[in-house]
């Protein structure tokens, strides 16, 4: 394994007290772990592909920078120098991932700082397991095209992680919800579903428990490979039938799977079923903010802040 003999990342941030996070791919996901981080880090800088989105960024306090995934400038370059800790949310596409395309050399050689690597990926890598339970050891056996990306993505990021010495965090995220993403949402839009598949259930895990396994796995510089996903797979109809009785409405008609319609990308989804272990993330000290969905939109009803990230 080589391991650049002019980083002390370890003693550097122990003895500073300096956190300086860089987002690649500052999205629904990681503006909730910059928020969560804005009292323990210094600062915090992000990745969007569009000048619209700036103001967004701002927003959750980071300091924005256009990155298009095919090269790295000097402004990004600059920053990355004093980076302590870098997450990675930008998804792959068949060209690879595009952060290791544009800016691999720079965090192999050009990041003396940093101490951590967390890769946000997707319990998807693990295929159809016709509702069986996996964890973190189930061999990997994605179906959609998507998901093998993912996988092999999640590879690439390793290799660097064993290339230069650095803990590297592979989280595989389940269906993502919170505040603007969620069935009251759907609900109140007219837009929510009741999809019957018999034997179809998914995991969910909610943005705030994504930003607190992200703080948790940083601050420990604990790498590896952790499901971040709640407690309770359960048929989707089920959520959007809690969700409307928490809004005293009548929630929609049930529709059979095979009547519904649907995008292709929609349908892939219950092409797989399984039911995911949360057990490893646990076992590393982390404790769930919202085990299940039930406990998620209760709290976000009773603080009525649904409707907006």
């Amino acid at each position: 394994m080589a391991v650049r003999a002019d980083r002390h990342r370890h003693n550097r941030v122990e003895e500073e007290g300096v956190m300086r996070l860089f987002l690649f791919g500052a999205g629904y996901s990681a503006r909730a772990f910059a928020r969560a981080a804005a009292g323990e880090a210094a600062w915090i800088g992000g990745t969007t592909r569009s000048l619209d989105a700036f103001d967004t960024l701002k927003e959750s306090g980071i300091q924005p920078f256009l990155f298009g995934g095919v090269s790295l400038d000097a402004e990004i370059a600059a920053v990355l120098d004093s980076a302590t800790h870098l997450v990675v949310s930008a998804g792959p596409g068949e060209a690879g991932d595009p952060v290791l395309n544009a800016a691999r050399d720079a965090i192999a050689g050009a990041m003396p700082a940093l101490s951590w690597i967390g890769y946000l990926s997707t319990v998807g890598v693990y295929g159809d397991h016709q509702g069986a339970w996996v964890d973190e050891e189930t061999p990997c056996s994605p179906v959609s095209r998507r998901s093998r990306e993912r996988l092999e993505a999640e590879r690439a990021w390793q290799a660097l992680g064993a290339e230069t010495g650095l803990p590297v965090a592979i989280l595989r995220l389940s269906g993502i919800y919170g505040p603007g993403r969620n069935p009251f949402v759907n609900l109140a839009a007219g837009t929510a579903r009741r999809i019957i598949k018999p034997g179809q259930v998914f995991n969910r895990i909610h943005v705030d428990d994504i930003a607190g396994a992200l703080s948790h796995l940083a601050r420990n510089t604990l790498g590896g490979i952790y499901n971040v996903t709640d407690d309770l797979p359960a048929p989707p109809q089920d959520v959007v039938e809690y969700a409307a009785s928490l809004m005293a409405v009548e929630p929609p008609p049930a529709i059979a799977f095979d009547e519904a319609e649907m995008t292709p990308m929609a349908r892939s989804f219950y092409g797989e079923t399984k039911r995911v272990s949360n057990a490893k993330l646990k076992q590393s000290g982390y404790a769930f903010t919202y085990p299940d969905y039930k406990a998620a939109l209760d709290a976000m009803w009773r603080a009525d802040n649904w409707r907006a990230e």
